[in-house]
Order: structure tokens, then C-alpha cells, then sequence
């Protein structure tokens, strides 16, 4: 028994001297798991810069090296628009909770741009952090259901027209009647658009929208105010006048004068209401008495600066030449050249044509773009209002001058500019067969001419619309979609907004005088060739064209 004991109380002795061997430390614990993204996947497809024509209800799969507390989840995602908002989002947890799946809780809107981010708040089941957040925009898709009811391709055309006249005719300047520059331009009116204007008023007696008398008394309230009220210099006007005063508002710091290009425009309209009002009775009469007595007070050949050879843009009664832009090359001036050489008071000869207009590397071209050989201009033709500016009166039908055809001419260059838009090698969002047309308009943040090599992803419908003579197929499939299928974006009180572009999901608030002018213009011209023939059956401007060298049926 003793020896029992004995033994029983060494064993406890040692197992009391083991235990106060041990460590009193408690075990360390192990360290929470950082988060970290393995993968993030849109709709199944690797994550991009941009993701564009994204479907309303998109999955988003983000893939973890760790399993995610899901208490944590909720306040971590969000998604919305980037004009505001919040987008109610569904999510789910699998393999382990390491895999994150999130859902639009209900359909999202067509055509918006959504900014989706993920948060450092979301945690590991062991309460790691994530180190880095995800953030990334997406654009959904274009609804392609039609907006408004189907009509007809003429019905369209018609509507078309009748609601961009309303810009003219509506907005024009109380007082003066003159066309405001912009929908936002108070009593800030444009000498150039008010061409435009006239030749819209020309097209809506001829449609209907107004009486011939409507029509004729507004149009004496312009000429009136230009012949008696409008700051003149030299017989030329400035680019913008004070509908009220008439006093001209500086373009920019020295175009505070003249603008010859913007007077060709303002005439070009003026001339063809002259041949349009040609009734006996005197109000008519003395509208063509009154229009005359501007187009001759107009000292085109002094615009040659001491007799050069050209034709110079601007003149300033304080700053004289000192803009020094010789009018030459490709553009959208030849309209002023053209009425230079038909003043029966102050024109120009041929030579200031030949060697001012035409002496220029910007004249000719001859090079192939999309598969279109190009006569004249820039590379791809350039903006397309050079195919329209000139070409709301000047007939381009059979018209040839130095073994150049202008109606090739216009018909490549918009042919050019819709092969680009459909080819896209920008790959802008948005841009297709149905969906073209660069030209100069607003754009995010500013104004620009807009080409195929100045593509800035912003497409002005009145590029696609207003080449319709030369590209009906393309034009009309063109005007289709932003009716149909773009019309709740794109169509408002006064017919389409300036411009557009899906890729930024931005649309004007905007419309400008001189991309409205072309539409219905030009679309008239496609239908009865109206402005064409009453501008070209100015004997003057008959003359003028034969002796720079022109020959087409018409003259």
C-alpha cells in the first residue's frame, strides 16, 4: 500500500511540475482573410473598358479568392444611372460563398448608361477586407420597338418637314423676323440661317403649312429689316445681328464686319424668294423691288482686297483684313463665288474663279475612300454640309465645270461618309447602315465639323437626312430609324435635335439654324426639285455660272 502511494504521489508531482512548464499565453488565433477579385465577368464575357448593348437585365459574376460574409453584401453594391438614381439590385452567394452573382431586381432602361461599383465593404466570412474596389459603366440596349405609328416613306417626309418649318416659322425673331442662330439665342439672329429660313418659307407655302399671304408678309419683314434696319458694310452683312437693332454682334473678337460666305447664304434665299414672289400685284412687286436693291448694293469684287485674285471672308470696319481668310478649296462656299460672277453691279471674272476658288491642294482630290472615288476635297470628303450649303439652290443635276460632274461630286461624298459610318472603325456604339451621318453640329461640351477623319462618335441627323437628292435609299433608311426607332430621343417641337451620340448616351437640347435649313430644303429639292429651279432660273445667276465656266442643262 505504501509503495502505492508513494508512486501515486511522484506521478502527481510531476504532472503538477509539467502543467507550470506550460505557456499562461492563449493560442494566436488566425488571421482574417483578405478579399481579393479573381474574376469579374459581364454577362458571362470578360470585363472591358466599356460594356455597350448590354441587355436590361445583365448578370454580373464576381469571383472571390475567399468566402464572402454575406451580411455584408447589400450595403457593398449599387448600381445606377449616371443622370442619377439608384437601380434596386437581387444577389446570391455559391460555391462556398465565394462566388458573387447580382441581377437587376426588375428590367433596366433601354438605351441609359449605368455605373456599377463594388465596395471595400463587403468582408470575408473571417472579416478580411477588400483591398481594391470595382467600378465599371455599362450602356444597355437600343429598344427597337417603333415610337410613334407607321406611316409612309412620304407621310414621313411631309411630317419631316412640317415640323422642322416650325423652327422658322415659330421661333423666328418677333421683331425682325430673322432666324435666331440657336433655339437659345434670344434676340440673337444669324444672316445665313435667315437664307435658310426664306427658302423654308418658299417650301411651306409650296406644302401647305402656310398661306402664300403668310408667307409673303413675313418675308417682307426680313427684307424690310435687312434693307432698312441691318448694319451693312460694303452691301455685305455680319455673320449676327440684334433682331431688334439690327446692330451686328461680333462672331468673334475681330469678325465684327462683314462676312461674305454668310451673305451668299442670306442672298441664296433672298433670290430664290424673288423668283418665287413673282406675282403682279404690288406687295410682290415691290418685295422684288426691295430683295434687288440689296443683292445690288453688294460690293462683291471690293471683297477681292485690292483686286487679288480671290475672294477674302471677312472685313472689319475697326480690324480691316486682318482675319486674312482667303475664300479657296473644297468647301461650302462655292455659292459665293457662283454669286460674285452673277452681280450685275460689282461681280468678279472668271479669273478670280479659276485662280482664287480653285488654286488650292484643297480643290481637288481624286483618291478612293470605301471604294468611292472622290472628284474634289478633303480626305472622305469632309463634313457634309459642303455637299448641302451651296446645293439648297444651286442645282447639281448635269452640273460640270474643268471635267468635274458635282452631282458625282455630292453623290460620293455622302456615300463616303455613310460607308464610314456603317464600316465604324472607331467602333462607336451605335453607328450602322441606319444610323449615319457626320457633319459640323453640337457636340459634348461644345460644337464641332465632324467627318470621317474628325469622328468624334456624335452623329447629326441632318447629315443623313439633308443628302436625301444624292442618297435616297441610304437617307431615307437613315431618317426611318431616328423616327422610329430613336424618335423619343431624337425627335422634338421643332423636328430632330442637332445631334446625338449612343456611345455617350448624349442627345442635344439644341437646334441650329443652319443644320434645320438643310432638312427641310434639301428634302423639298428631293421631292420637286422647288428651290432649285427658282434659284437657278435667276437670269443673273444663269450668267454668272455660264461665264465661270459651267454647263448643265439648266443654263
Amino acid at each position: 500500500m505504501l509503495k502505492n502511494w508513494i508512486i501515486s504521489l511522484v506521478f502527481l508531482l510531476f504532472f503538477v511540475a509539467c502543467k507550470k512548464s506550460t505557456p499562461n499565453n492563449p493560442v494566436t488565433p488566425t488571421a482574417p482573410t483578405n478579399l481579393q477579385v479573381r474574376s469579374l465577368l459581364f454577362n458571362q464575357a470578360p470585363l472591358g473598358v466599356n460594356n455597350f448593348n448590354a441587355p436590361v437585365q445583365p448578370t454580373i459574376t464576381i469571383s472571390f479568392n475567399a468566402p464572402v460574409n454575406p451580411s455584408t453584401v447589400p450595403a457593398s453594391i449599387s448600381c445606377s444611372p449616371a443622370s442619377g438614381g439608384t437601380v434596386t439590385l437581387s444577389h446570391n452567394l455559391s460555391r462556398g460563398d465565394s462566388v458573387l452573382t447580382i441581377q437587376p431586381a426588375a428590367p433596366l432602361n433601354y438605351l441609359t448608361r449605368y455605373i456599377f461599383q463594388l465596395t471595400t465593404e463587403i468582408k470575408s466570412s473571417t472579416g478580411g477586407s477588400l483591398a481594391i474596389p470595382e467600378s465599371f459603366a455599362f450602356v444597355t440596349r437600343i429598344d427597337s420597338t417603333r415610337k410613334f405609328p407607321l406611316i409612309s416613306d412620304d407621310s414621313l417626309l411631309t411630317l419631316t418637314q412640317q415640323q422642322t418649318f416650325r423652327y422658322f416659322w415659330d421661333f423666328a425673331h418677333p421683331v425682325s423676323g430673322m432666324i435666331r442662330e440657336r433655339n437659345t439665342s434670344g434676340d440673337l439672329v444669324t444672316t445665313g440661317g435667315t437664307g435658310f429660313g426664306v427658302m423654308s418659307i418658299v417650301t411651306g407655302i409650296h406644302r401647305g403649312f402656310i398661306t402664300r399671304a403668310q408667307g409673303l408678309a413675313r418675308t417682307q419683314t426680313i427684307v424690310g429689316f435687312l434693307k432698312n434696319t441691318a448694319q451693312k458694310f460694303k452691301g455685305a452683312f455680319p455673320h449676327w445681328l440684334n433682331g431688334i437693332s439690327g446692330v451686328v454682334i461680333p462672331f468673334s473678337a475681330k469678325d465684327n464686319g462683314a462676312d461674305l460666305v454668310e451673305t451668299s447664304l442670306l442672298m441664296q434665299g433672298l433670290l430664290t424668294a424673288r423668283q418665287y414672289f413673282n406675282g403682279s400685284d404690288p406687295a410682290e412687286a415691290q418685295l422684288r423691288a426691295d430683295i434687288n436693291q440689296i443683292w445690288n448694293n453688294i460690293e462683291w469684287s471690293w471683297f477681292r482686297k485690292n483686286n487679288e485674285q480671290v475672294l477674302y471672308w471677312h472685313w472689319s470696319p475697326n480690324f480691316g483684313w486682318d482675319m486674312n481668310l482667303p475664300i479657296r478649296g473644297w468647301n461650302e462656299c462655292l455659292i459665293t463665288y457662283v454669286l460674285a460672277a452673277s452681280s450685275t453691279t460689282h461681280s468678279i471674272p472668271a479669273t478670280v474663279y479659276q485662280q482664287g476658288w480653285k488654286n488650292s491642294t484643297t480643290y481637288t482630290n481624286g483618291n478612293t475612300f470605301y471604294g468611292f472615288a472622290l472628284p474634289l476635297g478633303a480626305a472622305r470628303g469632309g463634313p457634309l454640309f459642303y455637299a448641302h450649303y451651296s446645293f439648297l439652290g444651286i442645282n447639281p443635276n448635269g452640273l460640270q465645270e474643268g471635267g468635274i460632274d458635282f452631282w458625282t461630286q455630292n453623290l460620293r461624298h455622302s456615300l463616303i461618309n455613310e460607308a464610314h459610318c456603317r464600316t465604324n472603325p472607331n467602333a462607336w456604339f451605335g453607328y450602322s447602315e441606319n444610323c449615319w451621318g457626320l457633319t459640323a453640329s453640337d457636340i459634348p461640351g461644345g460644337y464641332s465639323a465632324s467627318s470621317p477623319t474628325n469622328d468624334l462618335g456624335v452623329i447629326a441627323p441632318t447629315a443623313a437626312i439633308s443628302s436625301m437628292p444624292y442618297t435616297p435609299t441610304e437617307s431615307k433608311r437613315a431618317l426611318r430609324y431616328f423616327y422610329d426607332i430613336l424618335g423619343d430621343k431624337l425627335w422634338k417641337q421643332y423636328g430632330f435635335i442637332d445631334a446625338f451620340s449612343l456611345h455617350q448616351t448624349w442627345f442635344a437640347d439644341s437646334f441650329l439654324a443652319i443644320d434645320q435649313g438643310p432638312i427641310i430644303v434639301m428634302i423639298e429639292n428631293y421631292r420637286s426639285g422647288l428651290l432649285w429651279n427658282l434659284f437657278t432660273s435667276c437670269p443673273e445667276v444663269k450668267a454668272g455660272m455660264r461665264n465661270l465656266g459651267f454647263t448643265a442643262p439648266y443654263l
